[in-house]
């Protein structure tokens, strides 16, 4: 009897403890409700994404036809000048002394083709006199000409107003003839800049719209000018539009412009229903009461549907949506289904 009591207890015990294990026993959670697209054979919006440079449509790049020195740099990058603003100074203190003299070799010709002019109306100077002191004047005249000119090469100047892009030198730097100053560009009208393959370019015609991308913004240019491939090895030609909208972009920014293309039978999925982790992308199918993870690939498109080129098979059912749905977890559908057209 002492030996049995323990036992019966212990049977007792563990019973209980079972009976309050069960009592316990959370309440099985609700399966999530998902709306379920159908990834349908479809014309998918074609079109391809091409780089681009957004520039304004008026830039220089300030330079000189002389070798001097730089004497004074009186702008700096980002700062905003008016037309004709003074922009860099060059030594020209040769050109300055040249000058002097070809004025003073200008005066004694002047004062010796008076003098010959004199005589001739009196008849004390030959035609052939006089012309050759026509001559002489016109070419000292021509030399004054010359040496200011000159002179106007060492005074930088800006053609237009606008934002000084960038410096190339500094004072004390020598210079020349052709070498890269400074670079101005207008603040007024923008335009993107691209390279266009032969194929690319066949689907654009000048003043077509075309979407593009930049600094974050989706914005429209019109197509200005549009070359055939003249690059020997590339065999692609250049695109220009101006920018519509929006304004006021930073200069030089990468972009991405739109080209449309011809459309494309094949698969096509909604962009809500993409999930990325990192650089894959995919979405959700409804297998067997779970959500089933399928890495795809994509291809560009236009509007709110895009082109699978491979990952899925047109009977397969995408889940729309997902949000925080996890691979492998359990699902319930719900609501109709949402073709692809």
């Amino acid at each position: 009897m002492k030996v049995s009591t323990p036992l019966a207890l212990t049977g007792l015990l563990l019973g209980t403890l079972a009976c309050g294990h069960k009592d316990a026993a959370p309440a099985a959670k609700a399966l999530p409700k998902v709306t379920v697209s159908l990834v349908a054979q479809a014309q998918a919006e074609g079109g391809s994404w091409v780089a681009a440079t957004l520039q304004s449509t008026r830039t220089a790049t300030m330079a000189t036809r002389m070798a001097a020195q730089v004497k004074r740099v009186l702008v700096q990058e980002g700062q905003r000048v008016a037309s004709g603003t003074l922009l860099m100074a060059l030594g020209d203190e040769d050109l300055q002394a040249q000058l002097k003299a070809a004025e003073t070799g200008l005066a004694a010709a002047e004062a010796h083709h008076r003098r010959i002019q004199a005589l001739f109306a009196q008849k004390a100077a030959t035609p052939s006199e006089l012309e050759q002191t026509q001559a002489q004047l016109a070419q000292a005249q021509a030399g004054v000409a010359s040496l200011k000119a000159n002179l106007a090469y060492t005074q930088i100047r800006a053609p237009f107003s606008g934002l000084v892009q960038s410096r190339k030198v500094n004072e004390g730097d020598f210079v020349g003839p052709g070498m890269p100053l400074l670079e101005l560009v207008g603040e007024g009208e923008q335009e993107l800049v691209a390279t266009l393959s032969e194929g690319e370019a066949k689907a654009l015609k000048q003043g077509a719209k075309v979407r593009f991308e930049a600094e974050g913004a989706t914005g429209e240019a019109q197509v200005t000018a549009l070359s055939p491939g003249g690059d020997a090895f590339s065999h692609k030609g250049t695109m220009r539009a101006r920018v519509l909208s929006p304004k006021g972009l930073r200069q030089g920014t990468f972009a991405r412009i739109l080209v449309p293309g011809v459309k494309a039978e094949g698969l096509s999925i909604v962009r809500s229903a993409l999930v990325t982790r990192g650089e894959l992308t995919g979405v959700f199918v409804a297998q067997e009461g779970h959500a089933e993870l399928r890495w795809i690939t994509v291809g560009d498109g236009a509007g709110d549907s895009l082109p699978v080129r491979s990952g899925l098979k047109a009977e397969d059912r995408v889940i729309d949506r997902p949000g925080s749905l996890q691979d492998g977890q359990p699902i319930e559908l719900s609501g109709g289904v949402n073709r692809v057209n």
